[in-house]
C-alpha cells in the first residue's frame, strides 16, 4: 500500500453510541456489580509507584488471604481466570512434567490444553458433562498413572453446573502421592463456596474478580503454598509477566506491582472486600446455597431436567438446564434479552444450543432471581412447552 493510498482511507463510520440498558444479567460471569462499588471506580487516577496505591494493596491483599484461608501471599495480576490457569501452570511445571488432569467440563478441558502448550505431558482423568469427580474413579486411575508431578482440578465447573468435592480429592491425592502438587481452579467458586487453601493443603489456588467478587473482570488473585513455592524454584517453564518470584517481590518491598496493575479495580475490590466482610463468610456461603435450591427448585417444578446428575453437586453459583425437546435455546435467550432484559447463557462447546446457564453468585437479590426464573417460564410455554 503506498502512502497516498494509506491517506485514502475514509474516517469510518459508526453507529451512534447508546446507553446500555439495565439488565438482569444472570450468566456466571461477568456479574452484576453493587452501585457504590461502581461509584468507587470514578475516582481519579494514582500514581501505581506511589503511597496512596501501595495503602489499598495493604488493604487488600489480607482480605483476599482470609477468604482463600492461607498464610501465603496471595498474588494479584491484571488478567482473567485462563490468565490464573496460565500463571499456575508456568510456575511449577517444567517441559516432559508427567500431570494429571480431572476433567467435568470445559474449563478442565482448557486447563489441561494450557499445560499441554508448556509441553506437559498431561494424563486425563475425564468425566461426562454433568457428572462429579468422583473419588473412587479418580484414585483408581491415580494409582494406574503414578509417578505424576502434580493434579489439576477444576473446583466449580461453570459450563456444566457442577461443584467437585475438593477436600476429598485432595486428601486422597495427598495419600497417594504426598508430594503432588495440587492445582485447583477456583474461579467461580472461591468467596461464594467454601474453599479452605491450607487445611485442605492445596498448593496452587487462582481466582477472577468477574465472580462472585462482585466487581469487573481484569483482576486475577493466586496463591501458592511452601510446596509450590518449592517447586517454582526449579520450574523451567518460560515466563516474565506470570513470574511469582517478580510479583513477590515487588509486592513486599513496596505493595505495588511489577507491572501497570487496573487501579480503577482496585479501588472496587477495595470497596467489595469491605461489604464482603461486614455480610460475613459463612452468610455469603449460605446465601449461595439459598440461591442454588431456589433456581434448582423453581426449574425442576417446571419439569426441566438439570445437566447436574447428582444433586450433592449441583452448584450453588450456576445452575446448567438442559433445553427441553423442540425447544430452540437461541430462542428462549433471544426473548428473555429483547423482552425482559435478561441474559442468560447459552451452553459450551458440544451443548452449544442444548442447554442454559442461570448465574447466581456474587451481586444479586431474591428478586433478580424470581424475575428471572418466572420469565423463563413465561416464555417457555409461549414457544410450546408442556411439562
Amino acid at each position: 500500500m503506498t502512502i497516498q493510498e494509506r491517506k485514502a482511507i475514509p474516517v469510518p463510520q459508526v453507529e451512534a453510541r447508546t446507553p446500555v440498558p439495565r439488565q438482569n444479567l444472570r450468566v456466571p460471569g461477568p456479574t452484576p456489580v453493587p452501585p457504590d462499588v461502581l461509584e468507587a471506580q470514578a475516582a481519579p487516577m494514582i500514581n501505581h509507584r506511589g503511597p496512596e496505591f501501595s495503602a489499598i494493596m495493604k488493604r487488600v491483599t489480607p482480605r483476599l488471604e482470609y477468604f482463600f484461608q492461607t498464610r501465603s501471599r496471595v498474588l494479584t495480576y491484571p488478567a482473567s481466570g485462563t490468565g490464573g490457569q496460565e500463571c499456575a501452570v508456568v510456575n511449577v511445571f517444567s517441559p516432559g512434567d508427567h500431570v494429571v488432569s480431572i476433567i467435568i467440563g470445559n474449563f478442565g478441558t482448557r486447563l489441561a490444553k494450557i499445560a499441554e502448550a508448556y509441553g506437559v505431558k498431561v494424563s486425563r482423568i475425564e468425566f461426562a458433562w454433568g457428572e462429579f469427580a468422583d473419588p473412587a474413579v479418580v484414585e483408581a486411575r491415580l494409582k494406574e498413572l503414578a509417578p505424576y508431578k502434580g493434579v489439576m482440578m477444576t473446583h466449580n465447573e461453570t459450563s456444566t453446573g457442577v461443584t467437585n468435592d475438593i477436600q476429598t480429592l485432595a486428601a486422597l491425592v495427598r495419600r497417594l502421592s504426598p508430594d503432588a502438587l495440587i492445582v485447583v481452579d477456583a474461579v467461580s467458586s472461591l468467596s461464594s463456596l467454601p474453599l479452605e487453601m491450607d487445611p485442605w493443603d492445596l498448593d496452587v489456588v487462582f481466582t477472577g474478580s468477574q465472580k462472585g467478587w462482585m466487581i469487573p473482570p481484569g483482576i486475577m488473585m493466586i496463591a501458592a503454598s511452601e510446596r509450590a513455592w518449592q517447586a517454582h524454584k526449579t520450574s523451567k517453564m518460560p515466563r516474565f509477566y506470570w513470574d511469582w518470584s517478580s510479583t513477590l517481590k515487588q509486592l513486599e518491598s513496596s505493595w505495588q506491582h511489577p507491572t501497570t496493575p487496573p487501579v480503577s479495580l482496585f479501588y472496587a475490590l477495595d470497596v467489595a472486600l469491605d461489604k464482603m466482610l461486614d455480610e460475613g463468610r459463612e452468610a455469603i456461603f449460605a446465601r449461595h446455597v439459598r440461591a442454588g435450591e431456589y433456581v434448582r427448585g423453581r426449574a425442576q417444578a417446571m419439569g426441566l431436567e438439570l445437566l447436574a446428575k447428582d444433586a450433592r453437586y449441583a452448584s450453588n453459583t450456576v445452575t446448567a438446564i438442559r433445553a427441553p425437546e423442540g425447544i430452540e435455546t437461541k430462542a428462549l435467550l433471544k426473548k428473555l434479552h429483547d423482552q425482559d432484559q435478561i441474559v442468560l447463557a447459552d451452553g459450551q462447546d458440544h451443548m452449544k444450543g442444548k442447554m442454559f446457564r442461570i448465574g447466581h453468585l456474587g451481586y444479586f437479590t431474591d428478586a433478580d432471581l424470581q424475575q428471572a426464573m418466572d420469565a423463563v417460564e413465561r416464555h417457555l410455554k409461549e414457544l410450546g412447552y408442556r411439562a
